[in-house]
């Protein structure tokens, strides 16, 4: 058949693309060999945050008394009806994509998805019945796995990655978690707070959430600890011992060079993603990859004419929201349409273990390393009324401004429903809004978004709450 676009890979870069190419007038049609909606729907942002939200229910049992209620037994976690409830909100999201597709009017192509020359993609389904179609734009949104490392085999069995850990038949006594950024302290805060032991273990010197400021490591530091959660920064696994019952994990502090042994049932491999590059055809067209990245321009090009890629195979933030972003961009600019890039210094993160974590823009560090001169102002939710009505009064908002022009440089955010707050600061920031029309712009009280006001407050030295 022949098509206005064919894109490969129904994730939130690929069915995203695909809408909003049909809703353009576009005949077009999506390539998918598993489940519509890709990763995140089915194995990554959707269900895992139907684990995290059974995690904090059962936490809430537990601390009932705090709010005044008794709960006699204080609740048991069902493991397995929590892992059921979470693959039931992702089958639920997966036929709501379907839907789409089918309102869309959008032809679906099960199988896994090859470019071949003349604008072409060869479709082979799983029992390898081989079908060629062509259209005259194909985007590319294959996504990404989870990284193997060379001490690190993942078996599926002892050593697994975050699909299996989402679907274990039984919840493991002790897991090390090897990775300490968003992945690994969501399952590493699931597990601990239904019963597991665990142990995270980074290899960047900054622990956990390395990526994030460093003030925000440290918070989240001091509730992991508190929560009973080892941590060892700076920490290398040097190996993994699989042959007892459980697992035997060889670690090295990369500064002390000390060894030791950590004993557990299961170890969750969480270092990262490996974009899925294989078998698409890229080598045979002379497509152009970098760093294990396929190279495109601000409207995902790649090299070669009619051949777009989108999402975490290509060099921006591996996140869900950036690749929709970059699939309507992609299809908007073949349309004709004329948009604005987009700014990759303005996208918003977000980590949903409790505490919450949420910033956009420069850390302050990165600030500084910019060579501007900054304001930083923080407010802690334990000077909020509304955090400590709710009982959450553990966290802060930080804040960074250029101390010359007032101009937004970036914000980070820790505590209960903070991933709720930062797009207030994305679209400040979009719109070039200074730090004191923040601190002038009434926020409703009492409210968690107040802190962000304080926070502005108290880099120009106005706060009235501390």
């Amino acid at each position: 058949m022949k098509f206005d676009i064919i894109v490969i890979g129904s994730g939130p870069g690929g069915y995203v693309a695909a809408i909003r190419a049909a809703q353009l007038g576009m005949q077009v049609a999506i390539v998918e060999k598993e489940n519509l909606g890709g990763i995140c729907l089915n194995w990554g942002c959707i269900p895992t945050k139907a684990l995290l939200k059974s995690a904090q229910v059962f936490d809430y049992l537990q601390h009932a008394e705090d709010y005044g209620i008794k709960v006699d037994t204080g609740g048991r976690a069902d493991f397995n009806a929590i892992i059921q409830r979470s693959r039931n909100v992702a089958d639920g999201m997966s036929k709501g994509v379907q839907f789409l597709m089918k309102k869309n009017k959008i032809t679906i192509l099960t199988g896994h998805g090859k470019l071949l020359k003349n604008k072409s993609v060869e479709v082979t389904d799983a029992e390898g019945k081989i079908e060629e179609h062509q259209a005259d734009h194909i985007i590319l949104a294959t996504g990404g796995r989870a990284k193997q490392l060379p001490n690190l085999p993942i078996d599926g069995v002892k050593i697994i990655e975050y699909r299996k850990a989402m679907s274990l038949p039984f919840q493991p006594k002790s897991m090390v978690v090897v990775g300490a950024g968003a992945i690994g302290v969501e399952f590493a805060y699931f597990y601990n707070t239904i019963g597991t032991e665990v142990t995270v273990v980074e290899f960047m010197e900054q622990g956990l959430v390395p990526r994030e400021d460093e003030d925000i490591s440290k918070e989240l530091a001091r509730a992991f600890n508190k929560s009973g959660i080892k941590v060892y920064a700076n920490t290398e696994v040097t190996k993994v011992e699989t042959t007892g019952v459980g697992c035997i994990v060889h670690t090295k502090d990369r500064k002390s060079g000390k060894e030791e042994t950590i004993a557990c049932d299961i170890v969750l491999s969480a270092a990262g993603i490996t974009p899925n590059l294989e078998n698409l055809g890229l080598e045979e067209l002379g497509i152009q990859v970098e760093k294990g990245l396929v190279k495109v321009d601000v409207n995902g090009k790649t090299n070669i004419p009619g051949i777009y890629a989108i999402g975490d195979i290509t060099p921006g933030q591996a996140l869900a929201h950036v690749a929709s972003a970059e699939g309507i961009h992609c299809v908007e600019g073949i349309a004709g349409h004329r948009g604005t890039p987009i700014d990759y210094n303005n996208i918003p993160g977000c980590t949903y273990c409790q505490p919450e974590i949420a910033s956009v823009g420069y850390t302050e560090k990165g600030a500084k390393e910019a060579g501007y001169e900054i304001k930083v102002g923080k407010f802690p939710f334990s000077a909020s009324g509304k955090a400590k009505a709710s009982g959450t009064p553990a966290g802060f908002v930080k804040v960074i401004f250029d101390a010359k022009y007032g101009e937004f440089l970036g914000a980070h955010m820790i505590g209960a429903n903070v991933t709720e707050m930062i797009a207030e600061v994305v679209v400040a920031r979009k719109l070039e809004t200074t730090g004191m029309d923040i601190v002038k712009t009434i926020h409703p009280h009492p409210t968690m978004s107040e802190a962000l006001m304080e926070a502005a407050a108290a880099a120009y030295g106005e706060v009235i709450h501390l």
